[in-house]
């Protein structure tokens, strides 16, 4: 075989991602995959987004990646979670077909002119001199590479639980994948056993949705990809929430000796954030109900994801429980939930580009750092085809910080305070949340992505466009006065305060329960100029408003970024022996050698690493 600039191990959505980044910037990429039908499978729940997940969706978008369109694409129900919160909290959410996301997956990667793929299983990365030179395949192909991404999420020696019964398996009835870690443990790196877990699937056909609570999609329905402003969705298909109550509980509790979680069989660390409902009812027994979600896996199929549900009980009694549910006396399953463990690398072995520090030109991307979501992996796979791609041209490595994206957070959580159990991302990790809204991250990263070559001009110039027309409605706004017998009417039917004499709309426009449709009435001027904003309307309303309702807050937390950034150029040498530093505290010393920040806001972050250990580094920089 051809030898490739790029060689991505897993096609999920790091895989994904990756694959397709390399490509489009110009490497030639090969995708190895154990299996083509199962490309960006959504092995767990149907959706993409949620609290901070949305976000990291339309940050991948907004760079040039796949995951908004395909979403779209396949997209069954749309929702805005928190807009009772501000617009920081906001997030979006879809309910995808999953059949139709994987095959739209593939669809676009089969059309990407620079990616081979081959169907087998990686058994060996080749390491020479502590470079990686290439893979060796279960079939005994050797497979050359100037770069490897490795994104091989939950397959590195899984083991799936159900009850007493255990399997080998990345996914369910799917191998796992032997031999991959042994050999990257043999080269140093420091691994661990991380669990998740699953829901059983029902057939819908079996459910009585009438006793159920019908929660349907946003009015209008919504989008992730900003190029998609002018494709509204046409038809949503309804969710359900479920409750279990004390005789679920009871029943499910006559499985806990034979649990895998409590008998000692698994010892590994599962997602705080998403138990099993046999550890929510353990942990939270004081709780007579817990809230589940019934998700639909399809547009025209029957087969139906419980959220809120996932166990490793035997099967029967996982069962009988969920036949205790109200709405699900006479349901029927496809299959039992499970629980699966694996194999993950700690992060801090990785650089911020996503490259190890071990071995050069080496990769990790995904459930492989210890991270669990789609949205995470999708964004790490990004970042790291972007930096593969850019190693191999010599350039220097795409590196995106704290204040410019919510992928930066992830990245620089994972590489600079390591993982104890999944990680999984929330707008609580964020402390710049109001600069990192989902409304901008075209504003924040196309313009980035475009000078790299991978988003496309296109995206570029309707970004431009979009902020353009934005700030010239706002400055429009800002000089527009409204007279009080202009306005006073629909100001006293929403209860707040009349005019007693002419005011700046943006002085309006600040009150919380004023929006721009209320000033169209007041001003025929401004009506003209929001009709005038095409399709991007919608999008630039709510970007206006954000824009002065909150531009005190937005210019403070700016200001705080900046100052803190300063802390980002000062840099500490790579030989920086910090043994000699006896003034800094001794869990300070290990965990700066083991980390080895690069700068000393880096370092700052370091679980353990005190602010006086930060004021001794700074004299010791001479600062």
């Amino acid at each position: 075989m051809q030898s490739y600039d790029v060689l991505v191990i897993g096609a999920g959505h790091a895989g994904s991602e990756a694959a397709a980044a390399a490509a489009n910037l110009g490497s030639s990429v090969m995708l190895v995959t154990m299996d083509m039908t199962k490309i960006a499978q959504m092995s767990c729940n149907p959706a993409m987004g949620g609290i901070a997940k949305g976000q990291i969706v339309r940050e991948i978008d907004a760079m040039g990646g796949y995951s908004g369109l395909v979403t779209d694409d396949s997209m069954i129900q749309f929702r805005m979670l928190n807009r009772s919160k501000g617009p920081a909290m906001w997030s979006p959410r879809a309910q995808c077909d999953r059949m139709k996301f994987s095959e739209k997956w593939r669809s676009i990667l089969e059309g990407l002119e620079n990616l081979d793929f081959w169907q087998d299983m990686v058994e060996e990365i080749i390491i020479e001199n502590k470079i990686v030179r290439g893979i060796r395949t279960r079939m005994g192909i050797e497979i050359f590479a100037k770069t490897i991404i490795l994104t091989s999420g939950t397959f590195m020696n899984g083991l799936i639980h159900i009850g007493k019964k255990k399997d080998g398996g990345g996914r369910f009835s799917e191998p796992p994948s032997i031999g991959l870690s042994d050999s990257l443990e043999k080269n140093g790196f420091k691994m661990g056993r991380m669990k998740t877990g699953t829901p059983a699937r029902i057939d819908g056909r079996s459910v009585n949705f009438s006793v159920l609570d019908e929660q349907k999609g946003d009015e209008g329905g919504g989008y992730f990809s900003y190029l998609n402003y002018d494709k509204p969705m046409t038809e949503q298909l309804s969710c359900y929430i479920a409750h279990t109550d004390v005789e679920v509980h009871s029943m499910l509790e006559t499985g806990i000796k034979d649990s895998p979680l409590f008998d000692g069989t698994i010892s590994s660390i599962g997602p705080r954030y998403c138990p099993s409902i046999e550890d929510k009812i353990i942990t939270f027994a004081d709780k007579d109900r817990h809230q589940l979600f019934l998700e639909p896996e399809g547009k025209n199929g029957v087969e139906y994801y419980l959220n809120g549900f996932a166990s490793s009980l035997p099967w029967k009694v996982q069962y009988d429980g969920l036949r205790k549910i109200r709405g699900f006396e006479n349901a029927k399953i496809f299959r039992p939930g499970y629980a699966i463990e694996y194999d993950y690398f700690d992060p801090t072995q990785l650089y911020h580009s996503m490259e190890t520090k071990l071995i050069s030109n080496l990769f990790f991307a995904g459930q492989v750092n210890g991270t669990t979501g789609y949205e995470e992996a999708g964004a790490q796979g990004l970042i790291a085809g972007i930096n593969a791609h850019r190693k191999v041209c010599g350039n220097e490595q795409f590196i995106l910080k704290r204040d410019e994206a919510y992928i930066g957070v992830l990245i620089d959580d994972l590489v600079t305070k390591g993982v104890d159990e999944p990680y999984r991302m929330f707008t609580s990790r964020a402390e710049y949340r109001i600069l990192l809204r989902q409304d901008d991250a075209d504003k924040r990263l196309t313009e980035k992505a475009y000078k790299i070559g991978l988003a496309t001009k296109e995206r570029w110039e309707l970004c431009k466009k979009k902020y353009t027309m934005r700030d010239e409605l706002i400055g429009f706004i800002k000089k527009l006065s409204i007279k009080p017998d202009e306005i006073n009417s629909d100001l006293s039917m929403l209860k707040t305060s009349i005019l007693r004499q002419s005011v700046k709309a943006s002085e309006i426009l600040k009150r919380p329960e004023i929006q721009i449709n209320n000033l169209t009435k007041a001003s025929k001027e401004l009506k003209e100029k929001v009709n005038g904003l095409g399709g991007l309307k919608n999008e630039i309303i709510e970007s206006v408003e954000i824009m002065i309702k909150y531009s005190g807050y937005i210019e403070r937390e700016r200001l705080m970024a900046d100052k803190i950034k300063r802390l980002e150029h000062i840099k500490i040498p790579v030989d920086t022996v910090y043994d000699n530093m006896k003034s800094i505290s001794t869990e300070g010393r290990q965990k700066l050698k083991k980390i080895k920040p690069k700068n000393i806001g880096q370092a700052s972050r370091i679980i353990g690493v005190s602010p006086a250990d930060v004021s001794v580094l700074l004299v010791f920089l001479g600062r």
